[in-house]
């Protein structure tokens, strides 16, 4: 359909999982890509590979995006290669789950650092150019658990909940220059992580989801697609579920 052509994209976090299926989903549209993971590894080399063989221009960055002055300098440098930013999608995230009487200062100190911080890192970097071109999209990735909390992930739930609160804050801020900001949650999604889980683990979670399954990082990407593209033109500030109404 072609509903990105022209556009470049970001997307943090990418060389795997759902970030590499929303890089994918959004070549597939005619989108240039600009993703970043922070090791140059197998994975992110393929990624990169495979993003390039789709037809459109794409690149890889090794960047922290949980630090300030890489994430300024990461944005400056895919000015200078792509020319342009139209789409940003703020998927770096990590996880240091434990019962908050056994959490550590370090597990909680990180988990806000990558999850949160790095959203505050890009946007702030690519809003300006966003500005100047009076256009741009920005998706931040937070989860269902930023929505209702879950035991065991204090630190995880206040992150993704941080999301959620900055992407509101920032579409009523960004909204007069034609940028549109807006979160997406997903709930339990098969990734390679999830599928080392134990069956009855999985059975579990979906006793627990309406739809009886756990989703799939393309179907994650399919949102972020709409949100990206112009189809979702006057939708701002706004979060959307990905959780087979586990979270209604």
């Amino acid at each position: 359909m072609g509903l990105l052509n022209n556009k470049t994209a970001i997307v943090t976090g990418a060389a795997r999982g759902i970030g590499k299926a929303i890089a994918l989903e959004l070549a597939k549209e005619g989108a240039n890509i600009a993703f970043t993971d922070i090791v140059e590894d197998d994975n992110f080399k393929s990624t990169e590979k495979e993003l390039n063989d789709i037809g459109i221009k794409a690149k890889g960055y090794v960047s922290d995006a949980s630090n300030f002055e890489q994430s300024q300098t990461l944005i400056d440098t895919i000015i200078k290669d792509f020319g342009a930013v139209h789409v940003l999608v703020n998927n770096a995230g990590i996880t240091r789950d434990n019962l908050l009487m056994r959490m550590t200062e370090d597990q909680w100190d990180l988990v806000l650092k990558v999850n949160l911080k790095s959203a505050f890192n890009m946007t702030k970097a690519a809003s300006r150019p966003m500005m100047k071109q009076r256009e741009g999209s920005i998706i931040n990735v937070s989860s269902v658990v930023g929505v209702g909390g879950n035991a065991g992930q204090a630190n995880y739930s206040a992150s993704k909940a941080g999301m959620i609160g900055f992407t509101k804050s920032i579409a009523k801020e960004l909204g007069s220059r034609n940028i549109r900001c807006n979160a997406v949650a997903p709930g339990f999604i098969m990734t390679a992580m999830t599928d080392q889980l134990p069956d009855e683990v999985k059975e579990g979670w979906y006793e627990k989801i309406p739809l009886r399954r756990g989703g799939t990082p393309e179907e994650v990407a399919k949102v972020i697609l709409f949100l990206a593209s112009d189809l979702s033109s006057y939708v701002s500030g706004q979060v959307i579920n990905i959780c087979g109404a586990m979270q209604t």
